[in-house]
């Protein structure tokens, strides 16, 4: 996890998770229909481990996904100090 580099009230500090609840909700939950809460949450983390993060390829990582950007990047590149 990184600091936030916005002011607080900033829509920067926002924009990543409101893209990624857009496209949850875009490509994923309004396609289909869950009967209980219990399968949309199943349903919707088996969405986000096996398409979202492995397979669908993000700009932000050089159209890759992020999975394979994590993997291009040592452990330890989150603990340096900022620059």
């Amino acid at each position: 996890m990184t600091q936030s580099t916005g002011r607080v009230g900033s829509c920067f500090d926002i924009a990543l998770s409101e893209a990624f609840n857009s496209v949850l909700r875009v490509e994923y939950v309004h396609r289909h229909t869950f009967a209980t809460r219990t399968e949309a949450r199943l349903k919707v983390a088996t969405w986000i481990t096996g398409l979202y993060n492995t397979r669908r390829l993000h700009s932000v990582y050089g159209c890759r996904s992020p999975i394979d950007h994590e993997h291009d990047h040592p452990a330890n590149s989150a603990l340096e100090p900022a620059t």
